[in-house]
This record gives C-alpha cells, sequence and structure tokens, in this order.
C-alpha cells in the first residue's frame, strides 16, 4: 500500500447529493432542505458541494443566492452545467453564462467523451464536439472559474474508441481545467476495468488532477471508486448516502471511511469521522429517504449481533465479529433479542434495563434472571412475538422477572363497534367504492388501586378509538383527562403521549394452529420514543396488548 500513497495521499471529496442526488426517484429537496444538506456537509468537512444547475430552475437560483449567506468553513461551492449547444459560440451560451453569474467560483461541467453520444445524440461531428468541451473550458476558465471537466460516459467511450475518449480530455485540459473527472455514467463497468483505464490516465496526464464519478448499476460504484484511487485518482464524486437516478451514485458514507480508515487516505479532518453516522442521518432526513439499516458503516445493522455466537465474540474481543469500532464511524454496538440469542445478547440487553431503571445489584452470565430471560424470549418468540424493535416491551418484561414493576392499572373489559354511515351505505347501494365512511367506538373499563373508569371514545378505527377510550379512562388517574382529571395523582400526565406507527404482521406460529397476528406500536411523549409488541389470533387483542405496554412504558 505505501506505494500507492508515494504520490498523494490525500483525496478531495465531491460531494453531489443536491444534483445528482435529486435525480433519484422520490427525492425532492425544498431549497431549505438543501441549505441544511450544504450545512451537514460542511460540518462533517466535504471539500466540494456540486449543489445544482443555476441555469435549469427558479429554485437553483433561489438556492445560489442564499448559499452566499452562509459561512461555510470547508466546503466549496459547485455550479453544475453542460459545455455549449450546437452551433452557439459560447460567450452566447445561457447555460455558462449562468455557471459565471452563480460566482461559485468552482463549476463542474460535463461533455461527452463517447463518439456514439456526440454523431448519435448531440448529432455533431467529432471534431465539433472536442471544440464544445475546449471552447465552454476555456470560456469558463477566462471569467475566473475553476472548471471541473465531468467526462461523461468516459468508460464506455473509452472501451469503444479509446483515442476519441482521450482527446475530450485533451481538449479540456488544454483549454484549462482544474480535474478531469472519469464517469462511468451508464454504472456498468468492474473495478478491474475502473483501476486499469483510471491508471492509463493517469499516466497521459501527469500534470492535471483526475477525478472519479461512479454510478452503481451493477453494485460496483463504491468498489469502483476505491480501485480508482488506489489507481491514481485524487478525487471521489458520489452522493452522501448513495442516492441517484436509477440505482443510485457512489456512496460517500462508504467510500470516505474505506479510504480513511481501511486505506490510510485523508479525505476529512480525523476528528470529523465520527460524525459520519450523524451526518448520513442528516441528509437522509432532509431527502425524507429511508436509510437502509444494513447500509455500511451508518445503518443501523451495521454493528448488530443476533447470533449468540457472534454477540459472545464481540463481548470477548470486538474485532472478532467487526471490522472496525463502530464509535469511529460514530455509530452504536447493538445485540438483537431473538430465538438465536446466547446469554451474552441477554445479559447485554438486562443489564442496559437495570442501569437505565436505577436499580443497583450486578447480574453475570450464570445469574438465574439470565436463563430465565433467555427462555422466555424463546417461548415468545415461538409464539410469534418479535422484540428486536419492541425494546419497550422487553424492558417491561425484563422487570417483571426482577420484580421491579407493578403495573399501575388493569384493562378490566373492552369492547369495539364498528358503525357504517348512512354515506357509506348509500355509496355501496349505488355501488360506488368510495374511502371508509365507518366510525369505531371502543368502551373500556380500566381499574386503578380499588377505583374503577368506563369510558366510551370514537376513533378513526378500531386501534385509534381504543387509544381514546383507554386514555381519556387513565386520563383521571394520570392527568389528561379533560373535567374528570380531578385526582392527578401521577407526575407524567397521559395526554403527552400519543401513537405515531402502526404495523401488523399476519404470522404462522409453526404450532400447527391458526395464524396469529403480530402488532408493533410506535409512540411519543414529544421527548422520547418507544415501540411495543403484541401477539394473539385477534388483532384487536394484539393491538389492546401493545397499546397497555406502551402506556405501562410511559408510566414507568
Amino acid at each position: 500500500m505505501s506505494q500507492l500513497l508515494t504520490k498523494k495521499n490525500t483525496v478531495s471529496i465531491f460531494d453531489s447529493t443536491l444534483r445528482d442526488g435529486a435525480q433519484g426517484e422520490g427525492i425532492s429537496f425544498s431549497v431549505s432542505d438543501k441549505l441544511h444538506v450544504l450545512e451537514a456537509l460542511d460540518n462533517f468537512g466535504v471539500g466540494y458541494v456540486e449543489a445544482g444547475n443555476p441555469f435549469s430552475n427558479p429554485k437553483d437560483l433561489e438556492f445560489f443566492k442564499k448559499a452566499k449567506q452562509l459561512t461555510l468553513r470547508t466546503a466549496k461551492l459547485v455550479a453544475f452545467g453542460s459545455t455549449r449547444k450546437k452551433g452557439v459560440k459560447a460567450a452566447d451560451d445561457a447555460n455558462l453564462q449562468s455557471l459565471l453569474s452563480a460566482e461559485t467560483g468552482y463549476a463542474a461541467v460535463f461533455g461527452k467523451c463517447w463518439d456514439l453520444h456526440a454523431t448519435e445524440i448531440l448529432g455533431v461531428p467529432l471534431s465539433e464536439n472536442l471544440d464544445m468541451i475546449h471552447s465552454s473550458v476555456e470560456f469558463l476558465k477566462n471569467g475566473g472559474v475553476n472548471v471541473f471537466f465531468d467526462a461523461e460516459h468516459f468508460f464506455d467511450g473509452y472501451k469503444k474508441n479509446s483515442a476519441y475518449a482521450l482527446e475530450a480530455l485533451s481538449a479540456a485540459a488544454d483549454a484549462g481545467a482544474a480535474a478531469l473527472v472519469l464517469c462511468d455514467t451508464n454504472g456498468g463497468c468492474f473495478p478491474f476495468e475502473i483501476a486499469e483505464i483510471t491508471a492509463e490516465v493517469v499516466r497521459r496526464f501527469p500534470n492535471i488532477e483526475v477525478g472519479i464519478h461512479c454510478h452503481n448499476d451493477c453494485g460496483c460504484a463504491a468498489a469502483n471508486s476505491v480501485a480508482a484511487v488506489r489507481a491514481g485518482a485524487t478525487q471521489v464524486q458520489g452522493t452522501f448516502i448513495g442516492i441517484g437516478e436509477r440505482t443510485g451514485n457512489a456512496n460517500l458514507s462508504v467510500i470516505i471511511p474505506n479510504l480513511q480508515l481501511k486505506l490510510g487516505y485523508s479525505c476529512v479532518a480525523p476528528e470529523k469521522m465520527p460524525s459520519l453516522t450523524e451526518t448520513a442521518h442528516a441528509v437522509a432526513e432532509c431527502a425524507n429517504a429511508a436509510l437502509p439499516g444494513n447500509m455500511p458503516y451508518v445503518g443501523k445493522s451495521a454493528f448488530a449481533h443476533k447470533a449468540g455466537m457472534h454477540a459472545d465474540g464481540v463481548a470477548k474481543n470486538s474485532g472478532s465479529f467487526e471490522h472496525l469500532p463502530p464509535e469511529s464511524v460514530g455509530n452504536n454496538r447493538n445485540f438483537l433479542l431473538s430465538e438465536v440469542a446466547g446469554r451474552t445478547s441477554v445479559l447485554q440487553k438486562i443489564t442496559d434495563v437495570i442501569k437505565s431503571a436505577g436499580i443497583s445489584g450486578e447480574i453475570t452470565k450464570s445469574s438465574p434472571i439470565v436463563g430465565r430471560i433467555a427462555d422466555k424470549l424463546k417461548q415468545l418468540e415461538f409464539k410469534g412475538y418479535q422484540f428486536e424493535a419492541a425494546d419497550a416491551s422487553f424492558k417491561l418484561m425484563v422487570l417483571r422477572e426482577l420484580g421491579e414493576f407493578k403495573r399501575k392499572f388493569e384493562v378490566q373489559d373492552f369492547k369495539i363497534v364498528t358503525v357504517m354511515d348512512t354515506k357509506l351505505k348509500r355509496a355501496r347501494e349505488e355501488g360506488r367504492t368510495d374511502a371508509d365512511m365507518s366510525t369505531s367506538t371502543a368502551m373500556v373499563k380500566v381499574k386503578v388501586g380499588g377505583e374503577f373508569d368506563v369510558t366510551a371514545a370514537e376513533g378513526d378505527g378500531p386501534v385509534n378509538a381504543m387509544d381514546k377510550a383507554l386514555r381519556k379512562a387513565l386520563g383521571r388517574f394520570f392527568g389528561g383527562g379533560g373535567d374528570r382529571n380531578d385526582k392527578p395523582n401521577d407526575k407524567r400526565n397521559i395526554s403527552d403521549m400519543r401513537l405515531t406507527d402502526y404495523k401488523v404482521r399476519i404470522i404462522d406460529s409453526g404450532a400447527n394452529t391458526a395464524a396469529v397476528t403480530r402488532v408493533l406500536i410506535e409512540s411519543t411523549d414529544g421527548h422520547s420514543d418507544w415501540t411495543t409488541v403484541g401477539v394473539s389470533d385477534d388483532i384487536i387483542s394484539a393491538s389492546m396488548m401493545a397499546l397497555i405496554d406502551s402506556i405501562d412504558y410511559f408510566l414507568l
């Protein structure tokens, strides 16, 4: 590896989340979103942020105006555009003029490097395409702009006609481009191809920076980017969480730690690396995109251990089943609970519960409570329970086994009535399939201490009705009960909590009986979130179990 690093071990990171990433299906950034992403990337230490095409739409124009008001510490803003149109002088091209007016000082300009695209897509002679590249770069360079030439379709073009692809690079280099960025635009290359071709470009253009820009159509974008760096590229382009058109772009949250933590290159300041996971989640939040749990380094499952042998090994020596410490990228180790979990995982989870509950004492793998919980987990998971995502229900189970939990209320009885209103009846009589116009009413009887309360409430569906009725009844005892709030004898106000998500899965218990229903309920009080689980052969009963656990946890 040392020989590879003798030329230069610093790799500049060029993030294209706000431009390439915005081309991904279902991704749409507001101006505010783009500003937040820019600040997050700047805080992490990214060198360049490509933010869009100021010529393409009013939103990007507005963004560039507001971005000028930010004080960026590391990130340099880059405007994006294309070479001039055919038959138009560079000085008269509106797109190139907009790149100057953006006043970013840096521009990424793409041009065709595949002869097929020049003749069949642009419809220009090969010589005209070369002039389009040269004149565009030269115009921007003379206007004081540092130009990164994005050599579009370079690898495909090189494989078909290497001489012409290299001529296109020469046209940009001769015009004063600051970097030649080799693009695997169709995303179909493999690492060995990328490495071989990149090395040849680096050899032919020793006095100009060479970059790499990969798409992920065959699942090799991150590996291809690393291969290019090892072959001499010193700029890597990608999107921070891999979003982008089709199957996405090279994932920078994977590439950066691969290069810096595992191969010894310098991409960001070392003290910034522990904020990698936080940055990835911030970008995902702004993009309204779910961050896959199994995403390397930053996913919630990246350092999760479920098998008993794995958990035991990690507890003894983290390097036995982890390629690097999770804290080095700001992530957390997690021991998952299931029927395959060993005592090490159970012990870790029980220890966490004891600490959070402020219970004194110490337990070990040989403590009876560990064996009891492990056996109970296996029995309950056989019945259909799942505690991986239901930490609150697991915590309650542990406290019950320890004798540290006493339920503050009991549900003595409940009933659900669903009624179709006249609009729905009429719609069905007329053969129309209108939206559901039915209402549900829940009647709940609760016992708190020696007192009882019977309450009813209407809701949008049976679960919503149950939730409202139960909290209305308990409001008398735990706050939030409106005019019935005459005995607020608990510091927790039940009106502060609410349900945020409800998931149902029909599962086979494996016991040759009818399928059962598993319900997961997510709740919040505005400060923290928790998830509970209920299982029954009846969806309403399963929902009530999860709901009761949710309130128990809130009142804990």
